[in-house]
């Protein structure tokens, strides 16, 4: 795996007005990407386009994943880097092109209405990734993800502790 780059990609931690960051669950049926029972959950993510700044890649994946189009930057952290677990499915899937992630997370305040999210909507020709949505607190997430991701997702709880809160001002 060490040949293979890394995926530049952005993470979103969008929280609410109560300090809770939205986690999508993915679907089981989503091709080959690894999904374990009970660890469906994730927060938005997504590939940065070529030529495309991670500022615009993540208000992009997060209206192409959730719908919201409206959220307030609120903080982003340092490169991060995970590692794919082995993959052997087909040639053209992430899992076999890339060693991993390289990831910039962004810390976004959510400034709309609940039923203003939709996750099942398909934009962009980008179909669905999670079937619902829900408000979790940052520091559960974690446990709630796939093994291989959860060290970033324990520093990124660390990283944005303080937006882990009702929101203030």
């Amino acid at each position: 795996m060490p040949d293979k780059p890394y995926r530049p990609n952005v993470g979103i931690a969008l929280f609410n007005g109560a300090g809770l960051v939205l986690i999508g669950r993915r679907f089981r049926d989503d091709g080959p990407e690894i999904i374990l029972p009970g660890l469906e959950w994730q927060m938005p993510q997504g590939g940065i386009d070529a030529d495309e700044n991670p500022r615009e890649a993540v208000m992009r994946e997060l209206w192409e994943e959730t719908g919201v189009s409206r959220a307030e930057h609120l903080g982003e952290t340092d490169w991060m880097n995970y590692e794919f677990p082995p993959y052997d499915g087909p040639p053209t899937h992430r899992l076999a092109k890339f060693r991993g992630q390289r990831q910039k997370w962004f810390a976004l305040r959510y400034i709309g209405r609940d039923d203003e999210i939709d996750p099942l909507a398909p934009r962009n020709g980008q179909p669905a990734e999670f079937d619902t949505w829900r408000w979790e607190r940052l520091d559960r997430v974690a446990d709630l993800v796939v093994p291989f991701r959860r060290d970033v997702y324990r520093a990124v709880a660390r990283l944005f502790a303080e937006f882990a809160g009702p929101a203030t001002g």
